[in-house]
């Protein structure tokens, strides 16, 4: 099993809109990925919330079956179709994947 983290720092305002309406479209957009590929066995897209410590805006935690699946899924024409938005929007970027 591949595990992928991916965490978003976002800008004040972008594509006309501030931080917290960039990140609950960001959630959104990528909700909608959850099934596109078999394999993919989780996939939990969270807005950092008010009062709790958070230092990135948005995060996404999936699980792959395995390095094929996660691959079929980074290059799924929807998950393609994110990038120009997320790219507008973030300041910063982190990601890592792991196998288990």
């Amino acid at each position: 099993m591949i595990k992928h983290i991916v965490m978003w720092k976002l800008k004040e305002h972008a594509e006309g809109a501030d931080r917290a309406t960039n990140a609950a479209r960001m959630k959104a957009m990528l909700d909608a990925c959850a099934g596109i590929v078999p394999g993919i066995l989780k996939l939990e897209a969270v807005v950092a919330q008010p009062g709790l410590e958070a230092t990135y805006d948005v995060l996404l935690y999936s699980e792959f079956a395995d390095q094929a699946a996660l691959d079929a899924y980074q290059h799924h024409p929807q998950h393609v179709a994110l990038k120009p938005f997320f790219g507008a929007v973030r300041e910063a970027r982190q990601c890592m994947d792991y196998e288990v």
